[in-house]
């Protein structure tokens, strides 16, 4: 599956209000349909892999797409990642 994640603007590190959330760009989310674990910084990035089997109701299709954005997002903000899967990352208990 293909990529979605892009950089957004730098100034948008740190935790993010409700309306910031709000006005990011579905393409600055791991989960760009559901808009679960923005990827505007190191530790947004970091946060949503700690994170990403907590992530409830993504079919293993956004999974997919969220561990690719999650790489792709990781490079950017020099994180190194030594999952190769999404699968490495878990998926939340039923």
């Amino acid at each position: 599956m293909e990529t979605t994640w892009k950089p957004v603007n730098e100034d948008e590190s740190g935790t993010l209000s409700s309306g910031e959330k709000r006005s990011l760009p579905d393409s600055a989310f791991a989960f760009p349909e559901s808009r679960k674990e923005p990827l505007v910084d190191a530790d947004h990035v970091r946060n949503a892999i700690a994170r990403f089997d907590q992530v409830k109701g993504a079919s293993d299709k956004e999974r997919e797409q969220a561990f690719g954005n999650l790489r792709k997002a990781a490079k950017h903000f020099d994180i190194d990642m030594s999952e190769t899967d999404w699968h490495q990352l878990g998926k939340p208990s039923q």
